[in-house]
């Protein structure tokens, strides 16, 4: 709560004794928020050649594969001319 001793603000923006700028009516870390509301990551798909999750969610249809897997077919791919 305000004092009556001190001056009123003109916006939202105030300057603290430490010379910070930051939201009035906030107090600590003020961008710091966590993930208390952040939704929970999507569950990944497993490799279906080492098992190793994937980029990919659990739910894409067709054949997923971890980042090593892939290059390591597409090597196979490219070259089987």
């Amino acid at each position: 709560m305000a004092g009556t001793d001190d001056p009123p603000t003109t916006s939202a923006d105030t300057t603290t004794s430490a010379g910070t700028t930051g939201r009035a009516g906030t107090t600590g870390n003020a961008g710091a928020t966590g993930n208390a509301g952040a939704p929970a990551p999507a569950p990944r798909a497993d490799c279906l050649h080492c098992g190793r999750p994937t980029e990919y969610p659990a739910d894409r249809p067709g054949i997923v594969l971890c980042p090593v897997c892939e290059w390591q077919e597409a090597q196979r791919t490219a070259c089987s001319g």
